[in-house]
């Protein structure tokens, strides 16, 4: 226990010197802190190099906001944990709001590609892009905000800025269309 109160002491003191712009500070909090930060921002994103893009993020933001750090509110390292969660969280919303159904496909199969595998999956994905330009926009956006981008009806709708039923109707819609479409 004392181990884990000194640790807080040290932190705080670095955050207070942080927030008197003192740089030095920053190195060393970011020394005793980052590894605990960067294993969490892993553990969120599953990626390193977006783990690491935060974690750049993250201090960037202790060091902007040191000064409303008040160890009042809690512990130095769960104030920066939260830091680097809604930041991690705010990276992953960001990568899902650039819905895209299919991924561009190639013009040609190389001849080292499985031809009968490519060939399997190619028209599907050229009929799935044929029933989703049979549906309407409405019904095609949410579609895409919900499978795509994973959010609920609820965060469509204000999203949309339609009522939640409506959006609720739109979204059942399309998908009796979809698979009307693709069973033909």
């Amino acid at each position: 226990m004392d181990a884990e109160n000194s640790l807080d002491q040290q932190l705080q003191t670095l955050l207070d010197r942080c927030a008197a712009a003192d740089s030095g500070a920053l190195e060393r909090l970011y020394e005793l802190a980052s590894p605990l930060l960067f294993a969490a921002l892993t553990r969120i994103l599953r990626r390193r190099a977006l783990a690491e893009e935060a974690l750049q993020d993250v201090f960037v933001s202790i060091w902007q906001r040191a000064s409303q750090f008040q160890a009042s509110r809690g512990r130095p390292m769960v104030w920066m944990m939260s830091i680097a969660r809604y930041r991690a969280i705010d990276l992953l919303r960001h990568e899902r709001s650039a819905p895209m159904l299919v991924p561009e496909l190639p013009e040609r199969i190389d001849a080292g590609d499985d031809k009968e595998e490519a060939g399997s999956w190619m028209p599907a994905a050229g009929l799935l892009e044929r029933c989703l330009g049979l549906l309407n926009d409405q019904q095609r956006s949410c579609l895409e905000l919900a499978y795509v981008g994973g959010n609920s009806h609820e965060d469509i709708s204000r999203l949309t800025g339609n009522p939640l039923g409506t959006v609720k109707s739109w979204i059942r819609r399309g998908l009796q269309s979809l698979r009307k479409c693709l069973e033909s």
